[in-house]
């Protein structure tokens, strides 16, 4: 038993233990991010860092810590909302569905609140958005 443990021990010595580029079959290569994309990619990352930090920011509170805040962002990213535009009057309303926690509608509405001060403009239109929650229109 004992020679046949260490003939196997040998052996799994002798593979190696990385495998080049050049050993790889073609099925197997990978295709690399050309710089330019790597870089696109890096720079959208980052905004969107920036974006969510800018965001936290408005969040932040006694009770809500930045940590706390983005999670409450990302809560906020997976939501289900209603896009309504109203060409008449040029509005593009982006309804909320309401947050499991009153805590967070109540953050929600200090976030939106912030944003509809900046009057955007939804990009391509002349269309200002409107960021409500739901609970907002039905009292």
């Amino acid at each position: 038993m004992k020679p046949e443990l260490s003939n196997i021990k040998s052996k799994i010595k002798e593979v190696s233990k990385h495998i080049t580029w050049g050993n790889l079959e073609d099925q197997d290569k990978f295709m690399h991010l050309l710089p330019n994309r790597k870089r696109l990619m890096d720079t959208v990352k980052m905004i969107a860092y920036r974006a969510e930090t800018s965001m936290a920011g408005i969040l932040k509170s006694e009770t809500i810590d930045m940590p706390a805040a983005r999670r409450l962002l990302q809560d906020l990213y997976a939501t289900e909302a209603d896009l309504l535009p109203d060409t008449e009057n040029k509005v593009l309303t982006v309804r909320v569905h309401n947050a499991s926690r009153p805590a967070a509608n109540k953050a929600f509405i200090r976030l939106f609140d912030e944003l509809n001060s900046a009057e955007l403009c939804y990009p391509g239109t002349n269309m200002k958005m409107e960021y409500v929650l739901a609970l907002n229109e039905s009292g």
